[in-house]
């Protein structure tokens, strides 16, 4: 069994959709589910005042109800378990139990105001996509219900810059855990600085590409169904909304080379992406090796 998987549950819409992509997440691994509702608090907890405690032990028992109606979508033995804490706010809550249950994935839905299968970043995603120490997986509006997809195919952004390494190794073991075929997509020519000759970066394309499969080859199971192409278009939103997607299929991206040790920071390249992206993104730490796994 892979690490557990923490979801930052909600009783919303976004709520539903990330349980529904920790469902898949976990079926396919073979991992836990730590479903988390974090609840707000206003610091004064230690002095113990009767009142805020009484309303404290409300909310406790508001979000233990929604626990129980949560885990009710959870297929039968799917090994998950419910917990309501306390902290100053939904992000500082969810890394504290990511931490607390050696969580390998911390899961969350789309801000409310998304359009259908699309992406859209609210506070508590912007919050950890550039402070988390494990990787964040977000899954688009209108995921709800669809925990039968299963994990046909992971496909990774990949390119030259530092951490490329890192992510392939991250697909590796999501790969290797799950069964799911892999597909690497280069968008090399398309993320460069302005100004940049695209038509030498293109020349060395080929050659790129080339040793990007031959490393993914020999790190992936023999029997791993892996791809390598160049994605085409006019620039990175263009060259998603290209590609083909399966049902159930989620992307791999590795977080901005900005990003301090161990700690995601959401890069442009990914930020782009999610524009246009219909199906679950899972963001690494560029300092880490392992997405779903520790």
């Amino acid at each position: 069994m892979t690490s557990p998987i923490v979801v930052g549950y909600t009783a919303t819409a976004a709520g539903a959709d990330a349980l529904t992509l920790g469902i898949r997440l976990a079926r396919a691994t073979d991992a836990a589910l730590r479903l988390v509702i974090v609840l707000p608090f206003e610091g004064t907890r230690s002095k113990a005042v009767a009142p805020e405690r009484a309303y404290e032990d409300l909310l406790r028992d508001q979000a233990r109800s929604w626990l129980e109606d949560a885990v009710t979508a959870i297929p039968e033995g799917l090994a998950h378990s419910g917990h309501v804490r306390f902290a100053e706010s939904f992000g500082a809550g969810l890394l504290s139990a990511a931490d607390e249950f050696g969580a390998g994935l911390l899961v969350l839905g789309a801000a409310n105001g998304g359009a259908l299968r699309r992406h859209r970043l609210g506070s508590v995603a912007s919050e950890l996509l550039h402070t988390s120490t494990v990787p964040v997986a977000l899954a688009p509006a209108g995921l709800s219900g669809e925990t039968d997809a299963g994990l046909p195919r992971i496909t990774v952004a990949t390119g030259t810059r530092p951490g490329a390494d890192r992510l392939l190794e991250s697909a590796v073991r999501l790969a290797a855990a799950s069964g799911a075929a892999v597909r690497l997509i280069s968008l090399m020519p398309l993320d460069v600085p302005p100004g940049l000759n695209t038509g030498a970066i293109t020349l060395v394309k080929d050659a790129h590409v080339d040793q990007v499969l031959a490393a993914a080859r020999d790190r992936l199971p023999a029997d791993t169904d892996v791809e390598v192409l160049q994605a085409g278009g006019d620039s990175i939103e263009d060259a998603v909304a290209q590609l083909d997607w399966l049902s159930g299929e989620i992307v791999l991206v590795g977080s901005s080379r900005l990003a301090q040790p161990r700690r995601l920071f959401l890069g442009s390249t990914a930020a782009k992406m999610l524009r246009e992206l219909p199906v679950p993104m899972i963001v690494v730490p560029r300092t880490r090796t392992e997405a779903g796994d520790r």
